[in-house]
């Protein structure tokens, strides 16, 4: 049975004792928890350490926002899967519209970073989504599929287990607006049938598809609710531990 899971991508956001401290506060609150879901935290990687460290002791676990599609070598201020294996990294985003935009990152080059994660037992959590003008092109659904298709399906049915999607539309990142429940539901929909024509039914079933979008304390129930939808991939929200808890508490 495929898990809830509610990730929290801090971006470039925080100082270190500020870091600590939120994960001392997020901690604090999920041992009041009898039941949850799987959450996992990802940091700036100058946190990620600090962050794994606390994981050993704590209710979560340890993620980070991107890994280089090298193994090793002359690629200054880049970091491999490798090393984030030995600092305890379990899960490690990759994909996000940030890096594709920003740092101009291709299908390709994400079909790499995954290939080196699962080389060193990493989970991902690849992203993929549409931008405004794609989705009133009607594009949407093909934008996904392509996305899907050139990073993943490469992957054989017992590799694309260890993956967690998300979707994010890019048009609800930081804006505050956010894809409705339907829509939401909709594409998480196509992402799961996708799925089941390259693989099976039960591979479909078992891998977990996050929204990431502008989820917040007051939309998650809703998101939540739809069949397809199995938690988050929160970006401003997870930065405040009030909030970030009550998304938690959503399910």
């Amino acid at each position: 049975m495929r898990k809830n899971i509610v990730a929290g991508n801090w971006k470039m956001n925080l100082g270190f004792d500020e870091a600590e401290d939120l994960i001392d506060q997020i901690n604090e609150e999920l041992e009041k928890f009898d039941a949850k879901p799987t959450i996992i935290l990802c940091p700036p990687s100058p946190y990620l350490e600090l962050t794994s460290d606390m994981a050993e002791e704590g209710l979560f676990s340890c993620g980070a926002q991107n890994v280089a599609q090298w193994n090793n070598g002359a690629y200054t201020g880049e970091i491999s899967a490798q090393m984030l294996d030995t600092i305890g990294v379990e899960y490690c985003i990759v994909g996000h519209s940030e890096r594709r935009k920003y740092f101009k990152e291709t299908s390709d080059e994400i079909a790499q970073k995954v290939d080196r994660l699962m080389e060193n037992d990493i989970f991902p959590i690849f992203c993929c989504g549409e931008a405004l003008e794609q989705r009133e092109a009607g594009k949407h659904f093909e934008v996904v599929e392509n996305q899907i298709k050139e990073s993943l399906f490469h992957l054989s049915e017992e590799q694309i287990l260890d993956v967690i999607i998300a979707y994010e539309p890019v048009w609800a990142i930081g804006t505050g607006k956010t894809a409705t429940s339907e829509q939401a539901q909709e594409m998480h929909a196509h992402i799961r049938s996708l799925l089941e024509k390259k693989y099976s039914k039960e591979v479909a079933e078992e891998i977990s598809i996050l929204y990431g979008g502008s989820c917040n304390s007051k939309n998650a129930k809703e998101l939540f609710a739809n069949k397809d939808v199995d938690g988050g991939l929160i970006g401003g929200a997870s930065l405040k531990k009030d909030d970030f808890i009550a998304i938690i508490k959503s399910f």
